[in-house]
């Protein structure tokens, strides 16, 4: 049955700031470990006014400061925008403070515009990717006695590295690898059910991993109704259109109406890219859950909810982590 964990992009609401975000990601955090829930990542984003977790390495001390048994991570680091040896000391840094809580997720994406990628970079090779993944995982292991370089902190921590993506690239770079992969099947869904078939199938053990493990993403927003959960969910709704058009801004509230704020085909466009969605009462929600990731036969879910009232936020977490577990139940049931 598979793990239940949170991804959170420290969304800043409406009339908030990213202080606010901040410490809304710190209770949400508290709270997915009182729930079960196996880890709690922070995605890297730039120059987006709605999203507080850029300096994600910080945030991620933070929270895993607040907390004490969660997992804390990255899910993910957008490698490209980083030297792989900083990456290493940083995350080496917050294993050494931390012990075995931290995760690594690494991105190939910018995590924002092209602009602000070119600021990131300064120059820096983007077609690297898979020679700074291992470059990486190089300083996180043992040094070899005549290495010239080495991440202090960060050698021999063997923090756990997972590559992030939604395209089958990385479902086949994590499976050359033995790495394990998450699927960002929250916002682009489309290829799925390939890039996990593909990444068991050209998956090779390595020592870091014997076997495939793979994490499903989805976003989630419930409440006690159906027409409760559908209107939490609105918030996410306007802000991917917002991103998608060009507007960035602050998480919007909830409406009653999505259909009253944007047009039929930014709709259609966003429905689109959220289908991987459960949105609704706890039973809607369970169903929904199971009817998209039984077919794929995730190791993990990894749940998503950009939700502007905090309080109901938190309730749909607690919500989602029941489902799951209930959803788990009755497949075993059923088995």
């Amino acid at each position: 049955m598979p793990r239940h964990s949170i991804l959170d992009l420290a969304p800043i609401p409406e009339g908030r700031n990213a202080r606010d975000a901040i410490a809304n990601s710190v209770r949400i955090a508290r709270a997915a470990e009182a729930l079960g829930y196996t880890r709690f990542w922070l995605a890297e984003h730039h120059n987006m006014p709605g999203i507080a977790s850029a300096a994600t390495s910080v945030v991620i001390g933070h929270v895993a400061g607040a907390t004490k048994t969660i997992r804390v991570g990255a899910g993910g680091i957008m490698l490209p925008n980083h030297a792989p040896l900083v990456i290493a000391e940083q995350f080496g840094t917050l294993a050494t403070i931390h012990g075995d809580r931290i995760d690594l997720g690494l991105g190939r994406a910018p995590g924002t515009d092209m602009a602000t990628a070119r600021a990131l970079r300064r120059g820096k090779d983007a077609d690297r990717f898979p020679e700074d993944v291992q470059e990486l995982l190089h300083y996180l292991g043992p040094p070899p006695p005549d290495a010239r370089v080495r991440a202090v902190p960060g050698a021999d921590t063997n923090v756990p590295v997972y590559i992030l993506g939604s395209s089958l690239y990385g479902a086949q770079l994590a499976a050359h690898l033995g790495l394990p992969y998450a699927f960002a099947s929250h916002f682009a869904p489309d290829a799925l059910h390939e890039a996990a078939a593909i990444y068991r199938q050209m998956f090779q053990p390595s020592a870091h991993l014997d076997q495939p493990y793979f994490i499903m993403a989805m976003n989630v927003f419930a409440a006690e109704t159906d027409a409760d959960g559908v209107r939490l969910m609105t918030s996410m709704q306007q802000s991917f259109a917002n991103l998608r058009t060009g507007r960035p801004g602050p998480m919007p509230r909830p409406v009653h109406r999505i259909e009253d704020v944007l047009s039929a085909d930014v709709l259609q466009m966003v429905e689109h890219a959220m289908r991987c969605t459960a949105a609704g009462s706890p039973e809607t929600v369970r169903d929904q859950i199971a009817f998209l990731s039984v077919p794929v036969a995730p190791d993990e879910i990894i749940v998503n909810g950009a939700i502007y009232d905090q309080n109901a936020r938190a309730q749909s977490f607690e919500i989602a982590a029941e489902a799951i577990t209930a959803m788990d139940t009755n497949l075993a049931a059923m088995a």
